[in-house]
């Protein structure tokens, strides 16, 4: 990667999916999904400064563009535009998810206008709207966890482990950690009243945490759910410890001491996103997560400036990866749809490489993670650069599930 992220040059435009050919697969009887989630990006800077943070230390720099906050006029015209897409389409329920950033530096007045504007715009229409925050937790204090119990916003904490942990990556720009801070706001929200709030866990996988103390040290909060991550890279920019020319399976080796006793726990912990979606992939069901399967992305981003984007993850493969040309002032959702690189994450196998295609676990892997695809060649049309960890990961969920089913069938 060059010195300046913002001078990383992006994939010509002969390379997937600005080659996809929409009107084609109009004529061909595909249809595209309506969106059903909603992440707006209410504020562009953070209160930390995390080493592995997609929006500010990969290749797309367009947050140093990005008003602070979100004005009131695209909140208002954001919620205009969901409510018009819920009644197109006939939606009974949509999501949104305030992100950034670090959405709580918006301040509680931008919150409660927003998601109040955006439920009664949808309930015009006869939609009714979940809300979620993702947050790092640092302002997450007594009077915000009111204010999301009277909104009824579910609550997302990112948090890495332990103390060395967390600290590791997730730090303030003047170099403390913010592990303290992080877990004393957690146990305001796991332990009290506002318990009913707790949406779960977001964890960035570093190999160097030993797994089963990273798991262990989420579990002390009691999450109902945790969301393991995968570090975003790509081919032209390998995450890290991850070399795209080894067979090494480092993540996947992380991974499986922790499903194995998740797995094996007499007594239901917590819920382990990644494992849950690739076990109901296995056993016939199809993905509630972009990171595994080939269920359609159903998701829209609306960044602060109010440019409608693709998933924000893209940051971390070439300025300006996300961006399309449309705008919630002008342009409805709609228009998103038909974005090539919208439709290549809704047609399945069909946005999938060769190599792809011709693995016995396409419809459980999914190539993986889109953003993980990337590729200076050939765009992103390629398998994930954490093939061989989602190939053996799988494989030994795969062998697991199998051995008890046998052992099931045995007793009968």
């Amino acid at each position: 990667m060059s010195e300046n992220p913002a001078l990383e040059t992006p994939p010509a435009g002969n390379t997937f999916p600005a080659t996809l050919d929409v009107a084609a697969l109009l004529a061909s009887g595909w249809r595209p999904l309506a969106f059903r989630q909603f992440i707006l990006k209410i504020h562009s800077r953070c209160d930390l400064a995390c080493r592995h943070c997609y929006v500010y230390e990969m290749a797309d720099q367009s947050w140093r563009a990005q008003p602070r906050r979100m004005s009131r006029a695209v909140a208002d015209r954001t919620a205009g535009r969901i409510a018009e897409h819920a009644l197109t389409h006939e939606l009974g329920e949509v999501e949104i998810i305030l992100h950034g950033g670090e959405p709580l530096l918006a301040g509680p007045e931008f919150i409660s206008h927003l998601v109040r504007t955006v439920r009664g715009a949808a309930a015009d229409v006869g939609t009714r709207v979940r809300a979620g925050v993702q947050t790092n937790g640092l302002r997450l204090d007594d009077d915000y966890l009111r204010l999301f119990d009277g909104l009824e916003i579910r609550v997302g904490v990112s948090l890495d482990g332990d103390a060395q942990a967390q600290d590791r990556h997730r730090r303030r720009a003047d170099g403390r950690g913010s592990h303290a801070a992080v877990a004393a706001s957690l146990r305001r929200l796991a332990f009290g009243p506002f318990h009913h709030l707790f949406g779960g866990l977001l964890c960035t996988i570093d190999i160097r945490n030993d797994p089963l103390t990273t798991y262990e040290a989420l579990l002390e909060f009691d999450p109902p759910s945790v969301d393991f991550l995968l570090p975003h890279g790509n081919w032209a920019t390998p995450p890290p410890f991850r070399d795209p020319a080894s067979s090494a399976t480092p993540y996947a080796d992380w991974l499986i001491p922790i499903f194995d006793r998740w797995y094996g726990s007499a007594a239901a912990q917590t819920e382990i996103r990644i494992f849950r979606e690739i076990m109901r992939l296995l056993t016939g069901g199809v993905s509630r997560t972009e990171a595994v399967g080939l269920s359609p992305a159903r998701m829209v981003v609306v960044e602060t400036n109010g440019g409608i984007e693709q998933s924000d993850i893209l940051k971390s493969s070439y300025h300006g990866a996300a961006a399309t040309p449309l705008h919630v002032l002008r342009d409805p959702f709609d228009a998103a749809l038909l974005h090539p690189a919208m439709a290549a994450r809704q047609i399945g196998e069909r946005a999938l490489a060769p190599v792809c295609q011709s693995c016995d676990l396409r419809s459980v892997c999914g190539g993986g993670l889109y953003a993980h695809r990337y590729s200076t060649v050939g765009g992103f049309l390629g398998p994930s650069v954490y093939c061989p960890d989602l190939y053996r990961l799988i494989t030994h969920i795969r062998t697991r599930l199998a051995r008890d089913v046998a052992r099931l069938k045995g007793r009968r």
